[in-house]
């Protein structure tokens, strides 16, 4: 490892050993290097690897790193060793090796973001509400609880807001989620961390266990962290405050999902003897992008002090469209993008259109295909995701943990076996009158020799052919996953149902696909893994719901929100619509907008500031900035105000293009029309 190839604050951050460390990485200044030599430095020290946690946010960004720690050390086996993984999967692992100290039974499951919602909407059409289930966003009761849990606010503790009926709602649901999660055998992914912070809290022997296991902690994108998050980090490293944490305070955007950007901003206070080293140089962009950034990012006041540079040269200026509508400004970025990859010889790929709001991808959607112009839209529907793949993975599920409901009614008619949603409401209710579990009941009604007036003799069959499904595959599960699958498979005509429920023979493949890919998920992962069970296969997967995918643009142009676009870089960037209103956000100038969460989480100018840096240092090479003048709203055209970020963008960095002066260059004169007009194309 040559220490010679980091930049002098790179080289003081890696080489720190004891004590707290904050590391201000600018956008594109090398901060996974930082990590990355650092924990191979370490372990040259002497420090053994198994001492070692390093947490990021995400699954991919937790392989890479481990893959570079193994090229930097040329020794797979030691990176192997180290404990390198997301928040969630670190909190998984300590609450599988503690779950005796928190009464968690040994197959309990991990529901996702589509489980809770499940769970909350079967507990809505429950309430003593008219159309309850129909009259609430789920998600915005999902995201309320969320914040809630990482606040450590119990159920019976809810604040409701006065006149904020999602608050009251929220504080009825909220107590019977966590009892129907316990009684599901499941947590969610905000357990994974509350629950292991209690534990660490309140048992003694498990903390001190931990704390003296990790004697070194790193962790990646510091400023995304939540309160659950940094009380987990503070309880590892109470003995030995050995922490570096790595991040940017600028680009802190996540606020509204519970991110508390003050975690970064108060480092220095919360971890006495903190040091603090900025990382500035940026590899990614020009001088002229930085600039833009620096001019907008340095309007907000509660920052760390940070410049970025470069020495890769002025190069392009900024260019800045002005379209007279929304449609013209759609109709020029597919153009444009068409041109650069046609004429200048940029792939698809390089370049990459950016807004703030999903509903402004539909105009750029029609205008790309209109242009023959390949896409591809980032964060779209995640492969464990997809139906076929969760309805497998549902009765892998039931078979391993029959107290899964959510897996159960997932499964009870599919494929279809005439199984109606009455009977399934007949049973549940039958499973809350006894005090049983599902999986119980529906094995009673299915038996053979049961008498039952409420369940229909052809129904009867249905459950027991049900039940004998996932007997046989609980049975085969005690020897090989994949055969155990196959099996499973085979049962229930899979398959054979995808292709007569799919539109075309070419749907039907891709589902078939889908499935095929899930076997050979599972199969990477239990050659990986040696012996570990089914239960700990799914678990894991439920926690890395997009590490499986491909690349998300292959040769395409990509669309992406702005929120979306953090961790990307593109040669080519066009950012749309930097319009007040647009970004900054509506609801941003107006607070007491119903669709912002609530008065403890209502998005500032700060943040949206920060999202438009975010969008800017994405570009390395040439960075495009548009606007309308008129957008409808509403079925009326509206004048619009050009952003007040871009107004913060000095002029000497911008190259304005009027597109309707433009479009006016483009319409023929009169002298042509005249001759045009004598043409006859008859013959």
């Amino acid at each position: 490892m040559d220490l010679a190839k980091l930049n002098p604050p790179q080289r003081e951050a890696v080489t720190h050993f004891g004590g707290p460390l904050l590391v201000l990485a600018g956008a594109g200044s090398g901060k996974t290097r930082v990590i990355t030599f650092r924990i191979a430095h370490l372990l040259a020290q002497g420090v053994p690897p198994e001492a070692i946690a390093a947490v990021t946010f995400t699954n991919k960004a937790a392989e890479e790193m481990r893959e570079r720690v193994a090229f930097l050390l040329q020794d797979r086996r030691t990176a192997k060793k180290l404990t390198i993984g997301t928040f969630h999967s670190m909190g998984l692992w300590i609450l599988k090796e503690e779950r005796k100290a928190l009464g968690f039974p040994r197959g309990f499951t991990i529901y996702d973001q589509s489980d809770q919602l499940g769970v909350v909407r079967e507990i809505l059409r429950h309430l003593a509400k008219e159309d309850a289930d129909r009259r609430y966003d789920v998600k915005a009761i999902l995201t309320r609880i969320s914040l809630a849990k990482n606040g450590f606010v119990a159920p019976d503790a809810y604040k409701i807001h006065e006149g904020d009926d999602y608050d009251e709602v929220t504080a009825e649901i909220y107590p019977r989620y966590q009892e129907a999660l316990r009684a599901f055998a499941a947590v969610d992914f905000d357990d994974l961390i509350t629950e292991v912070v209690r534990l660490l809290e309140t048992n003694p022997a498990v903390r001190d266990r931990w704390r003296s296991r990790f004697r070194f902690v790193m962790v990646d994108e510091y400023q995304d962290t939540n309160r659950a998050q940094l009380m987990m980090v503070k309880h590892l490293v109470a003995d030995h405050g050995n922490l570096v944490v790595v991040g940017d305070d600028d680009q802190s955007i996540y606020s509204w999902r519970g991110a508390d950007p003050t975690n970064i901003l108060r480092f220095t206070e919360m971890f006495e003897g903190a040091r603090l080293v900025k990382l500035e140089q940026n590899y990614r962009s020009t001088k002229t992008i930085l600039d833009a950034a620096n001019a907008v990012i340095n309007n907000n006041t509660q920052r760390h002090g940070k410049t970025l540079w470069s020495d890769k040269g002025a190069g392009a200026p900024i260019i800045h469209a002005v379209a007279p509508d929304v449609e013209t400004e759609a109709k020029w970025v597919a153009r444009e993008v068409r041109r650069l990859h046609q004429d200048d010889g940029r792939p698809w790929s390089a370049m990459a259109v950016m807004y703030r709001s999903n509903i402004q991808a539909k105009l750029l959607e029609e205008e790309l295909r209109t242009n023959e112009v390949p896409y591809t839209m980032y964060g779209g529907q995640q492969f464990f995701e997809r139906k076929e793949v969760k309805d497998v993975i549902a009765y892998l599920r039931i078979a391993l943990n029959g107290r899964d409901e959510l897996a159960l009614r997932r499964i009870i008619n599919y494929p279809a076996r005439g199984v109606g949603a009455t009977t399934v409401e007949r049973l549940v209710a039958r499973a809350q009158a006894q005090h049983a579990n599902l999986w119980d009941v529906v094995r009673a009604a299915g038996a053979e020799a049961a008498d039952d007036p409420e369940i229909r003799p052809q129904t009867r069959r249905a459950l027991g052919d049900l039940v004998g499904v996932v007997e046989r595959l609980r049975e085969r599960l005690a020897g090989d996953v994949i055969v155990a699958t196959r099996g499973l498979l085979d049962d229930i005509a899979l398959y054979d149902d995808l292709r007569h429920a799919a539109p075309s023979m070419t749907a039907a493949q891709r589902r078939i696909d889908n499935v095929e890919g899930l076997i050979g998920t599972l199969t990477r992962h239990r050659d990986k893994r040696g012996g570990e069970g089914l239960a700990d296969l799914l678990r894991h997967l439920s926690l890395q719901s997009d590490s499986e995918e491909a690349d998300a643009g292959g040769e395409k142009v990509i669309l992406t929100t702005l929120h979306g676009s953090k961790g990307l870089e593109f040669p080519v960037v066009f950012m749309v619509g930097l319009e007040e209103e647009l970004l900054p956000h509506a609801r941003t100038l107006q607070p007491q907008a119903t669709d912002v969460i609530d008065a403890d989480h209502a998005i500032d100018i700060s943040e949206e500031r920060r999202l438009c840096y975010v969008g800017i240092t994405r570009a390395q090479q040439q960075l495009y900035i548009t606007r309308a003048c008129v957008r409808t709203s509403r079925g009326r055209p509206m004048p619009r105000t050009p952003s007040r970020f871009l107004l913060e963008i000095p002029d000497e960095l911008l190259e304005v293009r009027d597109l309707a002066e433009e479009a006016r260059e483009k319409v023929p004169s009169d002298e042509v029309r005249q001759f045009f007009s004598k043409l006859s194309f008859d013959d």
